[in-house]
């Protein structure tokens, strides 16, 4: 006879955690993951380019202190500055989409 496994997917512990898609708490959650990712994406970038955060700010023209708080999800970051950081800093393209 099979035991039956207690595992769970990454989805089903977020959806027991902080509800279905859709409810209040859910939408927090998923809003704060995607201002998150968006950090990391920046910090991953950065490494993969080979650049500190010191020089990152300086092609972009900001400061080691607005690198770190971005990457580290502590400052909300303006579109301009993110596309300067993107595409000056890092040789980049920023594309932005609207889901309804």
């Amino acid at each position: 006879m099979k035991a039956k496994s207690n595992t769970k997917t990454l989805a089903q512990l977020i959806d027991e955690q902080y509800g279905k898609k859709g409810t209040p708490k859910r939408d927090k959650f998923d809003k704060g993951y995607e201002t998150f990712k968006l950090g990391a994406m920046i910090h991953d970038a950065r490494l993969e380019k080979g650049l500190t955060q010191q020089q990152l700010a300086e092609k972009c023209g900001t400061n080691k202190a607005y690198i770190s708080k971005v990457e580290n999800d502590i400052k909300d970051v303006r579109i301009s500055t993110l596309q300067k950081i993107i595409e000056v800093g890092l040789g980049g393209q920023l594309n932005l989409s609207v889901t309804l």
